[in-house]
């Protein structure tokens, strides 16, 4: 208890990580996993609507839809019927049928009608790879490696990722939320509908599992984009561990259970680069399985294919940034029908993942962001498929893809990244009316976001 506030037990290790927290929760931050009120005065259903529980359904006409990018086909003079936060009819407006049983009875009598002005419509945006629970920032870092200078000139001038570990332990829990929530507001206002997001920057039991406490809190506020939590405590060995990296191996793969239970939805590991080897990864990943957890791999082999092949043979959901991937990578991935998660603003050197390669050998394509204090900022998704046309290569069609079904791929999520009845009613309203634009403006932006049929208030 502090100062009459009680704090939800998974919060209390944070405050021992940081014994001068503040006495006062600051910014409105929630008490993280505090239970939520339920919605209040929604209206009776008129007759010939279906309601649910105590609840009445929303249905939503989202018309003059200029063109609209399904995901396998684009139609013009478009409308989008979504019923709460699915979308229950999509199609050309002159085919709109007048009534569809079990969502409404007469169109005329829908809740809420919404013209659209001729613009572009897209489902929602997937950013597949980020690491947003972070304090502090590494500008002066960026700055040297900018410049030239090596790892090992960076971290002895105080850098690395052991910098935004000692920050991290270092800050409040609420300073830390209020950072995190701005962040993920961010991608949703850019047309990021769904953010994959893991931890790695405590690198202890409590530490970790209360950051995968924060995010499933959050994900419940108005405001913040749906979210696939991952644990990432194998982000690099911790200080404390120094000289005993099996017992750190070992650790990672003891919180497993207790992170799955808290709401983790996969594992990841850094492999090859300095960080863990395939055997430590093969451990941990094979722990978070066995605890529930998809595992995913940031396979960075520095021209190896060890990363890749172990991806595949771990029937990882995705292997992640793949610097100089070789054929033989190319040619596993595929066989093994492994997503491939490239991020065209997070490359440390000259190496670029073989994404031509991986297109053509038909493997799964996604865009991550890669924002990280160590790499970039990054929470636009439109200025990832804008860099992904420039510096990949792929095609605005292959770009919209992979930052959409792709997306959906990477995290196992089939209920989005496409316009389709059943899937969530994600959508975003562009500021254009071709998806060409999004190889033109770098950053395109978004006239009006819907998360789960509901439009998202700027």
């Amino acid at each position: 208890m502090t100062d009459g506030v009680i704090l939800p037990a998974w919060l209390r290790p944070l405050l021992s990580l940081n014994p001068t927290f503040g006495k006062k929760g600051r910014n409105g931050c929630p008490e993280f996993g505090a239970p939520q009120l339920p919605q209040a005065g929604r209206r009776q259903p008129p007759a010939g609507r279906r309601a649910v529980g105590q609840y009445a359904m929303t249905v939503r006409l989202l018309t003059n839809i200029g063109r609209l990018w399904t995901g396998s086909e684009v139609w013009s003079n478009a409308v989008i019927l979504s019923q709460d936060d699915r979308i229950a009819w999509v199609g050309p407006a002159s085919e709109l049928p007048t009534s569809i049983p079990g969502v409404i009875h007469n169109i005329v009598d829908v809740d809420h009608v919404e013209n659209l002005g001729g613009a572009l419509v897209t489902p929602g945006l997937i950013d597949s790879h980020t690491h947003p629970v972070y304090a502090g920032n590494r500008w002066a870092e960026l700055a040297m490696r900018s410049g030239g200078s090596s790892s090992a000139e960076i971290v002895a001038a105080g850098g690395g990722t052991a910098s935004t570990v000692t920050i991290t332990r270092g800050t409040d829990p609420w300073t830390l939320c209020n950072g995190v929530r701005e962040r993920l507001r961010d991608w949703l206002l850019s047309g990021t509908t769904t953010v994959e997001a893991k931890t790695g920057y405590h690198l202890t039991r409590d530490g970790e599992l209360a950051d995968v406490r924060l995010l499933r809190s959050l994900e419940k506020e108005p405001g913040i984009p749906r979210l696939h939590v991952t644990l990432m405590a194998a982000n690099a060995v911790p200080p404390e561990f120094f000289g005993r990296r099996a017992d750190y191996v070992d650790a990672i793969s003891s919180w497993c259970p207790d992170a799955a239970a808290a709401g983790a939805d996969s594992i990841d590991a850094y492999c090859g680069d300095g960080g863990f080897t395939a055997p430590e990864v093969r451990w941990i990943l094979n722990a978070g399985r066995v605890a529930g957890l998809q595992p995913r791999l940031h396979a960075c082999g520095n021209g190896q294919s060890g990363p890749a092949l172990l991806a595949a043979e771990l029937g990882c959901a995705s292997a992640d940034l793949l610097p100089g991937a070789t054929d033989e990578d190319v040619g596993v991935l595929a066989r093994a029908g492994v997503v491939a998660v490239v991020c065209p603003a997070a490359k440390s050197d000259s190496r670029q993942p073989p994404v031509r390669a991986l297109l053509d050998k038909g493997v799964p394509v996604a865009l991550g962001s890669g924002h990280s204090p160590g790499v970039n900022g990054i929470t636009s998704m439109p200025l990832v498929i804008s860099l992904a046309v420039a510096a990949f290569g792929m095609s605005v069609t292959e770009a919209l893809r992979a930052a959409t079904i792709g997306g959906a791929q990477a995290l196992r999520a089939p209920d989005r990244g496409a316009m389709a009845r059943g899937r969530q009613a994600d959508i975003v309203c562009w500021d254009a009316d071709h998806e060409g634009a999004f190889a033109w403006s770098y950053g395109l932006k978004p006239v009006k976001v819907w998360r789960g049929g509901e439009p998202v208030a700027s």
